[in-house]
């Protein structure tokens, strides 16, 4: 066996701290491009740590809101023992968004006391973490006292319909589009502000627009490289339809991979924002006058044993496979009852409207954007671009009822209606999106489809966190009835 060829030392800079690279003497060619990937085996880690590169390690897991929940943990003591696992409280998934405990959870409550669950490390989403200073990441599953993974955290939730498509003999591959603004102002001068008034990094429509995209290229050059250098491969970046608003665009991979690439993208973007003082936002809409932030979800399934993408009839590329129809057919038939896992909150709903680039319409297409389901690609590059969900969607819950969805179609051989053709905003009599999240929480409720592939366990529970966010709203009082009503009422 020949020695490997070393690579040559390099430091790379960035916001106060050096990461020593170079670990080809030790680990061999292949581990040190892994390395300069960003993605981290635990003996690299372990080296890392031992020689002060690395002294921190973030372990954490999306919670219901796609938000990562942990702790931050000195190096040795990762490598010694959080490793295995780490614990934190359960109430973590049956908080809202402002992370209050919720009363009417089964799962976690005063009656149960609150208690633990265990985080435990899944070293394949081991990373650097290049904006912060000498920090690595790593995401972990949640898991219960009798050593079981917690059925309604969302990543649980995701494998368990990865685990029915490979039962089936395929693989479920994604790929996310998210959009966000950026403000050039951070997020508590945005609260002092109280949210009105803010300076968003561009002043006028800034689709594919590149001289405007130049004033924000320090801030979205910083997130691209960041994320590569994670080992969260970028395609591209672009400007969106908002000003300031921007997209980025993720390399596709298997579904637990991405949805691990997009919530860790989500996070690091605020966090490489805040550190240039400015902000972003992924609400699905956050002014009424400009355009929404959508996530379009694509996929597509393989075959688990050859890596070989199956949408295509093998007899004629440019054509779909029967599989793909069934699995298109089953996304249409779940779409009203999947929309709560797309769609979360109050807010998602307001993206919603007429001639938004947003859809209104379940439907499906070719290559048409006023529909809810868009086919694009031909060959292995075939592919269901889900355009429902919004940037405040959990991927792991948007994956997995999309995963569902198809799956149905497939268990169900579901015959494919024949394509929208036209202008899906001024057709009355298709399917529609659901308009609010209280129609979306009704059509979820009663879901058979849904409930047999997830579990009633889990439907109630998602269920209940629905009800809640829109009790708590429908019990303020909102900045337009005070404009509407204060005097004149």
């Amino acid at each position: 066996m020949s020695r490997p060829v070393p690579i040559r030392m390099r430091r790379r800079r960035g916001r106060g701290h050096e990461l020593r690279e170079g670990l080809g003497y030790l680990f061999g060619y292949e581990s040190e491009k892994r390395l300069m990937s960003g993605i981290l085996e635990l003996k690299q880690l372990e080296s890392l740590v031992e020689q002060g590169e690395i002294d921190t390690i973030v372990v954490c897991f999306p919670d219901m809101q796609g938000r990562l929940m942990g702790k931050r943990v000195t190096g040795h003591f990762f490598c010694e023992h959080v490793v295995h696992e780490m614990h934190v409280c359960d109430y973590l998934l049956a908080n809202d968004m402002d992370n209050e405990p919720v009363p009417g959870y089964d799962a976690a409550n005063w009656e149960r006391g609150y208690g633990d669950f265990a985080v435990r490390p899944d070293l394949a989403t081991l990373r650097l973490t290049p904006w912060l200073p000498a920090t690595a990441l790593v995401l972990g599953d949640c898991v219960d006292h009798n050593d079981e993974e917690v059925p309604h955290a969302p990543r649980t939730i995701l494998k368990r319909q990865i685990e029915r498509a490979r039962a089936k003999g395929y693989i479920a591959k994604m790929a996310s589009e998210l959009e966000f603004y950026v403000f050039d102002e951070p997020y508590d001068v945005l609260r002092e502000k109280r949210y009105r008034d803010l300076k968003t990094a561009g002043w006028y429509i800034e689709d594919y627009h590149i001289f405007q995209t130049t004033k924000e290229e320090s801030l979205i050059r910083a997130i691209r490289n960041g994320l590569d250098q994670a080992g969260i491969p970028v395609e591209f970046s672009k400007g969106e339809w908002g000003p300031g608003q921007a997209e980025i665009n993720l390399y596709y991979a298997e579904a637990l991979e991405m949805a691990d690439r997009h919530v860790i993208y989500k996070n690091a973007a605020k966090e490489i924002a805040h550190l240039q003082g400015k902000s972003v936002t992924f609400m699905a809409k956050w002014d009424f006058d400009l355009a929404g932030n959508s996530f379009h979800l694509h996929s597509s399934l393989w075959d688990a044993g050859t890596d070989v993408a199956l949408f295509a009839d093998e007899a004629n590329p440019h054509e779909t496979s029967t599989l793909f129809r069934h699995y298109l057919a089953g996304q249409l038939a779940v779409a009203r009852d999947m929309t709560f896992f797309l769609a979360p909150y109050i807010n998602s709903y307001k993206r919603f409207q007429s001639g938004s680039f947003a859809p209104t319409k379940a439907v499906w297409s070719r290559d048409n954007r006023t529909a809810g389901f868009r086919v694009l690609g031909s060959g292995p590059a075939t592919r269901v671009e889900n355009r429902i969900p919004g940037g405040d969607a959990n991927p792991y819950l948007a994956f997995a009822a999309t995963l569902a969805a198809g799956l149905y179609g497939i268990e169900q051989n579901l015959e494919l209606e024949p394509a929208f053709e036209g202008n899906a905003y001024e057709s009355e009599e298709i399917r529609e999106v659901p308009k609010t999240l209280r129609e979306a929480l009704d059509e979820l409720e009663k879901s058979t489809a849904l409930r047999q592939a997830l579990g009633d366990h889990v439907i109630d529970h998602y269920l209940h966190t629905g009800r809640w966010e829109q009790a708590e709203f429908d019990r303020r009082v909102t900045d337009w009835e005070l404009v509407r009503n204060l005097e004149r009422a």
